[in-house]
Order: structure tokens, then C-alpha cells, then sequence
């Protein structure tokens, strides 16, 4: 159990020396320049889609893409139950050179809050110049601008952004949609949303930017890869402000997720780890459009949801019919590739779970919302038999019952288990929304889970 320092390197004219913060640091270097010159690990091929688009973003968000990626790579090879002295709590440095360090420093200590309660670990920051060779990272580009987007939209794969996308299309609107993935699951349901998008809007202009960032398993040496990817949003984020960036002026990035899972509020006490993610929370939001200012990135982060539910999207979604159509292609499971362990060799193609809290949040959210649940999903009726709560099928379940009992006794706790997952104070006024919100959300997984038994087997 040691801290870390991640030196993000840029090529082999990168030799400036760095100091890790800690004494006995294990100090991983990584390599940003692959063997044909540009940037690997998913950046270069983001700069080249908005190349062929003739947008080229600026050098200080492409900086901000590459500290993301630094910071993926990190949160997702250091293990947090090998390397964090209480199984949790890892101690992460990062040193990145940029175009402008000085602009980095000023910044760093907004960024260490944003990071340190996005993922629950301590950063350090580190920001050196880049080597002289490196002063420019942005293609020179030769493509007329074919795309004139007016806004940027996320675009997971999952049911929130394919509702938000949507809604932007069926109102007229024109976004960018912004895609990463690592996996392949992932990646298929991402095209195959936005193959739907694009017949339906056939007469709007339609562009899709998709980047595989990721990192090989043994990238630190010595530690096992880490499985909670807490902050996966801090990329995408930066990705979607590489490419409001590139489109100029004033720029909203569309943040679709629904208000309920935006607080999520842990399920019992001791759920403030990974069942706690808080990749879209209300603070942290807030943090990184102080961020995306204070860099001169002239983009602005916007959750238009939140505060619904996540049924309440998909009732209220512009295009209904098209969305109770093709809902059944998003895909929201936590871990669908789960699978490939089913006895059964006819269940081990990837699929919902059917019983993960995501799972159980979008199957509640579809019987809300009225739409035909055509999902397949590995536990496909929850009502056909008692489900065991000391296995994995059964301990979600049970934690939501649990919650929905806790809250329909004390209906007034609502209003403070809001604050639990996070600060509010930057939405002193909304207070009651996000308790509104919260206790629909709830409700909804109480629907669904009526007449559900859960119990030790």
C-alpha cells in the first residue's frame, strides 16, 4: 500500500524531472505520443473526428483532455483495495505538462476539490511545461468546417442521454453528440442509438464524436485494475469541452441524467463508496463549470433534468413513440458483460442484469413512464420467486426496500438525506426540488417492487 504518481508524458523530448510529492511515491510513466506522432489513448482520435469536421479546438482544452485522461488512467489501474490504506482512500499525484503551467496552478486547487469528491481519493497536481517540441498539439487542419452544431450533447449509450438527445432533435436543435467508451459493449449500443438518432432526424445535421480512452491492465505495475471508475465523468466532460472548444463562442454541453440519480443518495449508511458515485452530483457539476471559466473555455455544463426521475423523462420525452420504440437498445446495466459466467451457455451473451440498482432504476422508470419494458434481462421476472439477498441478485433489492420502508416511516428525513452524498450549498434555493426529486425517484422503485420478496435463502 503505497501513493502514486502518474507522469503523463509527451514523447521522447519529455525528459523533465519530476519529484513525486510523496517520499517512496510509486511513480508510473505513460507515454502520450504513439508511433505516428499524435495522441494516443483515445485524444488523438478525438481531435481527429473534429478535424474532419474542420473544428479544431484550442491548445488549453486539449490540456484539459489530457489531464482527464491522466486522471482515468489512474482511477482505473491503481487498486483502491491493494494501494489506499483503508480500502478505499487511494493518495493519487499527477504531473501533466501544459501549454500554460501557470494558468494550471492557479486552477489546481479547484480541480483537487473537484477530484477528491468525485472519486473519494486525495489528489496532488503537478503541471510543468511541455517540451518545446510539443508547443502544439492541435492539427493543422485542411477541412473546410462542415459542422455547425449548436450546442454539445453526452451521449452514453444509456436510456437518460438517448431521451436527451431526443428532446434536443425533436425541438429543433442541432447538438454535437460527444461518446467514450472502452469496452465493446459499451461502444455497440453507442452506435446503435445513434444510427436510431440519425434515421429519425434525417433532415437535421447530424454528427457523433466517439473516443476509446482507455488504458492496457498492466499500466501500473504491481496493482490489480480498479473496477469503481469513479471518475469517468471527469472525462467526458472534458471531451465534450474539447469539442464546444473547437465550435467557438458560448457553448452549452447537455448533461442528460435525471435528477434522482444526479443526488444519488446512498441506500443505507454504509453505501457511501462505490454504490455512491456522484459523477453528475449538483457540487461537483458546479466545481467544473468553475473550472471550464476559469480556464477561458467558453462552455457551460446544463443538466435540463434535474429534477425529474428518470420516469418522468421518459414520460414527458418529446418524441414518445420513437423512445418507447428503441429504449429497449440503450443500455444502463452496471456490469452487463456479467453474463458470460451464466451456466447456461444460451444466457452468456452480454445483456441487462435485470437486478443491479442501475437496473432496478430503469426498469422502475420505464413502468412509470408507461412504455413496454422489452429489455432482455437476465432476472427477467422478479416476481417469479423468493430472491435470495445474500446473493448479488438479491442485495440490491433488498437495500431499495429497505430505503422505501426507512422513508415512508420518517417521510421528513428526505430533506436531510439529500445533503448526505454531498454539498447543496450552491442550490440554496432548490432545496425542495431536489427532496421532491428524491422521494419520486424512490416511489417509483417502490412501484416496481411491489409484490417483490427478498429474503435470506
Amino acid at each position: 500500500m503505497s501513493p502514486h504518481t502518474i507522469v503523463a508524458r509527451l514523447g521522447v523530448s519529455d525528459t523533465e524531472t519530476v519529484v513525486p510529492g510523496h517520499v517512496g511515491a510509486h511513480v508510473t510513466e505513460i507515454n502520450f505520443i504513439d508511433n505516428y506522432d499524435r495522441l494516443e489513448f483515445g485524444l488523438g482520435q478525438a481531435l481527429d473526428q473534429l478535424d474532419v469536421l474542420g473544428l479544431v479546438p484550442g491548445e488549453c482544452a486539449i490540456d484539459l483532455a489530457l489531464v482527464a485522461a491522466t486522471v482515468v488512467a489512474a482511477d482505473t489501474r491503481i487498486s483502491r483495495e491493494t494501494e489506499a490504506q483503508d480500502g478505499w482512500t487511494r493518495e493519487i499525484e499527477i504531473s501533466v505538462p501544459v501549454a500554460e503551467p501557470a494558468v494550471w496552478v492557479q486552477v489546481s486547487s479547484l480541480l483537487q476539490t473537484a477530484l477528491n469528491f468525485l472519486t473519494g481519493d486525495k489528489w496532488a497536481l503537478q503541471f510543468r511545461a511541455r517540451p518545446p517540441s510539443r508547443d502544439r498539439l492541435a492539427p493543422i487542419t485542411e477541412n473546410l468546417r462542415t459542422a455547425h452544431p449548436d450546442c454539445v450533447c453526452l451521449f452514453s449509450g444509456g436510456l437518460d442521454s438517448f431521451i436527451g438527445a431526443i428532446d434536443l432533435f425533436a425541438a429543433g436543435a442541432t447538438p454535437l453528440l460527444i461518446s467514450h467508451y472502452w469496452d465493446g459493449i459499451t461502444s455497440q449500443h453507442q452506435k446503435m442509438c445513434a444510427e436510431r438518432m440519425k434515421a429519425r432526424f434525417a433532415a437535421s445535421e447530424f454528427n457523433h464524436i466517439r473516443a476509446r480512452v482507455g488504458f492496457p491492465t498492466d499500466t501500473v505495475d504491481d496493482s490489480p485494475v480498479e473496477d469503481t471508475l469513479r471518475g469517468r465523468s471527469f472525462m467526458f466532460f472534458a471531451l465534450a469541452a474539447l469539442a464546444a472548444d473547437a465550435m467557438g463562442g458560448d457553448v452549452t454541453i447537455h448533461v442528460p441524467e435525471n435528477g434522482w440519480i444526479s443526488l444519488n443518495v446512498p441506500l443505507d449508511p454504509l453505501r457511501l463508496g462505490s454504490l455512491s458515485t456522484r459523477t453528475t452530483h449538483p457540487f461537483y457539476m458546479a466545481r467544473m463549470n468553475e473550472l471550464l471559466t476559469a480556464l477561458g473555455i467558453r462552455a457551460r455544463l446544463l443538466n435540463r433534468y434535474a429534477f425529474q426521475t428518470k420516469g418522468q423523462m421518459a414520460r414527458a420525452c418529446v418524441d414518445y413513440e420513437f423512445l418507447a420504440s428503441y429504449a429497449k437498445e440503450t443500455m444502463s446495466c452496471s456490469s452487463p458483460g456479467k453474463t458470460r459466467f451464466a451456466k447456461d451457455e444460451s444466457q452468456r451473451q452480454p445483456k441487462h442484469c435485470g437486478y443491479c440498482v442501475p437496473c432496478l432504476i430503469r426498469r422502475a422508470s420505464l413502468l412509470a413512464g408507461g412504455i413496454e419494458d422489452a429489455t432482455p434481462y437476465q432476472l427477467p421476472d422478479l416476481r417469479a420467486q423468493v430472491i435470495d439477498t445474500d446473493k448479488a441478485e438479491g442485495s440490491h433489492i433488498r437495500s431499495f426496500q429497505l430505503a422505501i420502508s426507512r422513508l415512508r416511516h420518517k417521510p421528513q428525513s428526505a430533506r436531510f438525506d439529500i445533503h448526505r452524498p454531498g454539498p447543496l450549498s450552491d442550490h440554496m434555493g432548490e432545496l425542495q426540488a431536489y427532496t421532491d426529486v428524491y422521494v419520486a425517484g424512490l416511489e417509483e422503485v417502490a412501484r416496481l417492487l411491489d409484490g417483490v420478496r427478498a429474503e435470506p435463502l
